[in-house]
């Protein structure tokens, strides 16, 4: 038998793609949607063909699940970005990516975005001085996102800071890490969100 996969792992195995719901275990080598390359079970699985429409809403699906949220969250976001100018596909991502949950995963915060939420629901943290607790806070250029001045927020952030030295930061944010702070100093765009998902066929698929 192959090594035990956990349901979330297993989930991204079934998607074909890491969707680094684990955190940043997903960022080593522990990352078991790497240890193998079968689905999970003991006897080999081969998967059919998948139709079109099935396509589009693993498509779907796999959005939705890498940032956490659900069906009318997703028809909020979409009606929103085909409201804007420009790519609905791009402007359904970059929407996603401003949400303050992401934001303070992606900043190093959070191990992941099911753990910023906790932080953010428990009033771990402030926006420009103000203490929010909406994961879905949609942020602005310059806001500033911190840790309010008490020592088990302080203690909490610290360690996750320490255990997500080698994470990647995005360009789109500058981390603090004396404060501790994050600053939105621009607007995330499509080409620097590094995500397998192809959005035309969201779009195409909430559009029909």
């Amino acid at each position: 038998m192959g090594r035990y996969v956990g349901p979330v792992c297993r989930l991204c195995r079934r998607e074909g793609a890491k969707l680094f719901l684990k955190g940043s275990r997903c960022h080593t080598k522990l990352c078991s949607y790497e240890k193998r390359e079968t689905p999970p079970g003991m006897h080999n699985w081969r998967r059919g063909k998948i139709s079109e429409y099935g396509q589009r809403l693993r498509e779907k699906q796999k959005l939705k699940r890498y940032y956490g949220i659900y069906d009318k969250q997703f028809r909020s976001y979409f009606y929103k970005a085909e409201n804007q100018s420009g790519n609905t596909g791009e402007n359904l991502i970059v929407l996603l990516e401003r949400r303050l949950d992401n934001a303070v995963c992606r900043g190093k915060f959070a191990h992941s975005r099911r753990h910023a939420r906790q932080l953010i629901g428990h009033g771990h943290l402030l926006v420009n001085g103000k203490k929010v607790t909406i994961p879905s806070y949609i942020i602005q250029e310059g806001d500033v996102i911190q840790v309010r001045d008490k020592e088990n927020s302080k203690k909490v952030v610290q360690e996750v800071l320490e255990s997500s030295a080698t994470r990647d930061l995005p360009s789109w944010l500058e981390l603090a890490q004396e404060t501790p702070a994050i600053k939105i100093v621009q607007l995330p765009v499509r080409s620097e969100i590094q995500i397998e998902i192809r959005e035309q066929m969201i779009v195409e698929f909430c559009s029909r």
